[in-house]
């Protein structure tokens, strides 16, 4: 029987794996298998990694907000700042919170106090959200 000299799609095929492995060291950059072990395990890292990364940036947001409002005295801390954000419907994520409150910090002060200014000619209760009693037990409001 005469011999079959295979194709060169197979090669092509690993060459371009190996193209992928080509930061590892050792085997994990030579060998077939366990190039494709290392790629499997290096896209599982990235996928996890994806989530974590807006965790940490949302966290490290919140640790920015509230060292700049707790510094300066704003008379409130971050989770107040947010709830009258929300409850006087200022549409600024937490991202931009952050970048306002590290390049300019009057800016975010400014926020504050026009809130607390807005807070104070309303005269509500803290409890109250847009009027509405916070809760209510057999008929009676509290």
């Amino acid at each position: 029987m005469t011999r079959v000299k295979r194709g060169y799609i197979a090669r092509r095929r690993r060459t371009k794996m190996r193209l992928f492995a080509s930061n590892f060291r050792g085997a994990h950059s030579r060998l077939t298998r366990t190039t494709t072990q290392q790629k499997m395990r290096a896209l599982v890292s990235t996928h996890r990694d994806r989530g974590r990364r807006k965790r940490d940036f949302r966290r490290l947001w919140i640790t920015r907000i509230n060292a700049v409002t707790r510094e300066n005295g704003l008379s409130c801390s971050y989770s107040r700042l947010i709830h009258d954000l929300y409850k006087r419907q200022l549409l600024l994520n937490r991202k931009i919170l952050a970048q306002i409150a590290i390049s300019n910090r009057n800016c975010l002060y400014m926020i504050s106090n026009e809130i607390v200014k807005v807070k104070g000619l309303e005269g509500t209760r803290r409890n109250d959200l847009n009027g509405v009693p916070r809760r209510m037990t057999s008929g009676k409001v509290e």
